[in-house]
């Protein structure tokens, strides 16, 4: 049974069955959803983009340091590219293991690493100036 599943896709994130292997006792499934608003204004989504090959090839690379150096786990990680209207998820991390704490914090590493390790970069899109072209400057 395989270890780990990435799914880089423009397609809304599927939901799958849930089926245990031996010795999994819990399942945390982390949804994370474009907010209606950011930095205070409203937007209709987020325009995702990564540099594909680059982002496969790290996410292949966390997943196998994850089975490597945390506890025993599978995970499937779905994170959506081009545009994601707003309340609509853009990334679920589901993780199968042992006990549900660790499962927890097994998200919230996939999460964490995710955010600050892999090419993939968003752009609001502004209710105001939809129809026109925005540029926006990333945080620092």
């Amino acid at each position: 049974m395989p270890t780990f599943a990435i799914i880089l896709s423009e397609n809304p994130i599927a939901c799958t069955s849930t089926t245990f292997a031996d010795g999994e006792g819990a399942e945390v499934q982390f949804l994370g959803t474009v907010r209606g608003e950011e930095d205070g204004r409203a937007i209709s989504g987020i325009e995702y983009s990564a540099y594909r090959p680059m982002a496969d090839r790290e996410l292949d690379r966390l997943c196998h340091r994850a089975q490597a150096e945390l506890p025993p786990h599978r995970v499937e990680i779905q994170h959506r590219l081009g545009f994601v209207p707003a309340r609509e998820p853009s990334i679920v991390i589901r993780v199968k293991t042992r006990h549900s704490a660790e499962g927890f914090d097994l998200c919230r590493w996939y999460l964490r690493e995710i955010k600050t390790s892999v090419p993939i970069w968003k752009k609001p899109v502004w209710v105001e100036s939809e129809g026109k072209s925005e540029d926006v400057k990333p945080k620092a």
